[in-house]
């Protein structure tokens, strides 16, 4: 197993598959682990990419007791692995919470960057506000994290069961579950710090080539959400995934590759 120190003596988990093709960073959405990406890497590895995949802090195989959990120090992590790495221009693929974690690491790397990548991308807002009309609301926010505390199980059985829209089958949800309860407890406190995240004035500095990969019938960002945020970056292009809720890479797989692909190709 390969680890990298972040914090401290703490470490994040890490796989690196080499290949001759453009490098791509898989960052998985909060709760989750790497796994989640594993009917979409052996895709990109035979198409010949570089392919990077991480466990966040307190997620998976990474360490559990860090003392900062933010988004800012997630997109810490994965601009330094790139750089331990030694990437030559990535493109950095975030779902749900890894998008926005995504986003801070591209801004972080700047010009050492080829694109990125947002698959029902949690950015540039997570919450609703006065002038953002997209999202849930710091409440429902609290509310997980509340059942969280009281019945983890459960509620991360709900969440599980709460991604795909299509049909994907009960051994998925329960693959989703499973990954859901891999997290320790302090990983809670990423989703409340997405909660009070705005990335706005960041995406449009962003001088890379983005592409929105998003669900129309995504219950967790909503695709309103993502329709009005395609303008906001310098340069990108929005995919919708007709009848897809949180997680078009399960549920239109084919589809998800081919747009990914061709991006990466480009």
């Amino acid at each position: 197993m390969t680890h990298l120190e972040v914090e401290e003596a703490r470490r994040i988990y890490f796989e690196h598959h080499r290949g001759d093709g453009r490098p791509v960073v898989l960052i998985h959405g909060w709760g989750a682990t790497g796994r989640c990406w594993d009917t979409v890497a052996p895709a990109l590895r035979a198409n010949g990419n570089e392919v990077v995949i991480l466990d966040q802090r307190t997620c998976g195989r990474s360490d559990n007791d860090f003392e900062d959990v933010s988004i800012a120090a997630l997109g810490s992590d994965v601009a330094r692995l790139c750089e331990h790495l030694g990437l030559r221009e990535p493109v950095i693929n975030g779902w749900s919470l890894g998008g926005a974690v995504a986003v801070d690491a591209v801004a972080l790397l700047g010009s050492d960057v080829g694109g990125l990548v947002l698959t029902g991308g949690a950015t540039p807002r997570y919450t609703a506000s006065s002038d953002w009309p997209h999202g849930g609301t710091h409440d429902d926010v609290q509310a997980v994290l509340d059942g969280l505390a009281a019945d983890r199980a459960t509620t991360f059985r709900s969440v599980a069961e709460a991604v795909c829209a299509k049909p994907v089958g009960e051994q998925v949800v329960n693959w989703l579950w499973g990954m859901f309860l891999e997290m320790g407890p302090l990983g809670d406190q990423s989703l409340r710090d997405l909660a009070d995240a705005d990335q706005r004035k960041t995406i449009g500095s962003l001088d890379v080539p983005t592409l929105l990969l998003h669900g129309t019938e995504d219950g967790f960002v909503p695709f309103s959400g993502a329709q009005a945020a395609v303008s906001l970056y310098p340069d990108a292009t929005l995919v919708d995934f007709d009848g897809c809720g949180h997680a078009p890479f399960l549920e239109d797989r084919e589809r998800y590759l081919a747009e990914l692909i061709g991006f990466l190709n480009r």
